[in-house]
Order: C-alpha cells, then structure tokens, then sequence
C-alpha cells in the first residue's frame, strides 16, 4: 500500500500527538528490534574439534574483510584436519595453519589489518594471527584466553591483532583446550602433546 504527501504528514501528526511516553516507546521498540534484526543476521561457524564443539560468531559489521576472508576458508574446507598447533594457558590457542604432521597449508593472500575497529582481545574473543607484517593475515586465527589488552589497536606495532567475532558457545571446550600438555615439536613450541584436530567446519548461520 502506498501512502500520498498528506496521508503521511497525517501519519505524522497523529505520531507527535501521542504522549511522550507513548512516543518513546514506539521509537524504543523500534530500535530495538532493528538492534535484533542486525544481531541475528552476524553469520555463526561451527568448530568440531576432537575436544568438543565451538560456535563462533562473526561481526562482519566491524570486520568486513577478516569475516569474509575467514568465511572463505571455512567453504573451501581449509580448517577441516587442521590442529591448534600452539597452545598458552594464560594467553591463548592459535589454529588453521597446520596439519597433525605440522605441516602447513598452503594459503590465499593476505588480508589488510581491521584492528581499529573497536573490538577487544578479550577471553573467548577471536582474532587473525599474523607476523610482524600488520597486513600479513591469511588463514590463521587464535581465540583469547585471556583479556590481552597489549594486542589491541594500537599495539606495539601501531596496529594491534584484529578481532572479528567471539565464542558463543563452547567455551568450556577452549578452556580443556588451554589447559592440555605441551611441548616442544621439530621447533615448534607449546605444541599439543596429543593433537587437537578440527575435524570441521562450517556456517550454521549465514549471512543474510
């Protein structure tokens, strides 16, 4: 139905002669539910790992190019039978980049730092693991531990690690995670004694 000049400056006027409260409520609500619409449309990845099950969700709203960048990962089935290869009680798990036999994948091309988008590396936060390079993200992730303030933007470096979502569910997972034996592996170290593999990953939840 479509609605002339006067009918919505009638509309209108009958607004403005609700009472106040009646007038802030309607705008409230309103808010509110676009508030919640937004919400559901962040898209959610599954992490089956040989620990359990983390969900994610992503805010592709402050991360646009790390979500879709990680999202893109997930498709081509990149995470499926990659480990967390570096385990810090304390700090963090960092995963997505090498096989059981520490062997590394190979990768797409880096992605640019999102780092200033307003995003904390708080506990069950996850974040692009990177080099000294700000811009040097590819496949790589880590989920915080920890509330680790010194990898923030700026950071050191001027840039800090760019956080692009957090753990919604599983983070009792994460945390026997952190806590498993390491060691130190063909030059690796805090490397899983007992490999944790993701056995997969996929959206449960996409973008719409």
């Amino acid at each position: 139905m479509h609605y002339n000049a006067k009918e919505a400056k009638m509309q209108e006027s009958k607004l403005f002669k609700l009472p106040l409260l009646a007038r802030f409520l309607t705008v409230f609500c309103g808010l509110t539910l676009t508030s919640a619409v937004l919400a559901a449309q962040l898209p959610k990845v599954s992490l089956t790992t040989s620990m359990g099950e983390i969900v994610l969700e992503l805010d592709q709203e402050k991360a646009p190019k790390t979500v879709a960048n990680f999202l893109q990962y997930v498709k081509t089935g990149h995470y499926k039978g990659t480990i967390f290869h570096r385990v810090i009680d304390g700090f963090m798990i960092q995963g997505g980049g090498y096989d059981v036999n520490m062997v590394e994948k190979r990768t797409g091309k880096p992605i640019s730092n999102e780092a200033s988008n307003g995003l904390r590396n708080v506990p069950y936060s996850i974040a692009m693991a990177r080099t000294a390079d700000p811009h040097s993200a590819t496949a790589q992730f880590f989920i915080n531990v920890a509330d680790n303030a010194a990898l923030d933007y700026p950071g050191r470096d001027g840039f800090g690690y760019t956080v692009f979502g957090k753990v919604v569910q599983g983070q009792e997972v994460v945390d026997k995670i952190k806590g498993v034996v390491v060691d130190d592996v063909r030059g690796y170290q805090n490397v899983p004694v007992v490999p944790i593999v993701i056995q997969s990953a996929k959206i449960i939840q996409p973008v719409k």
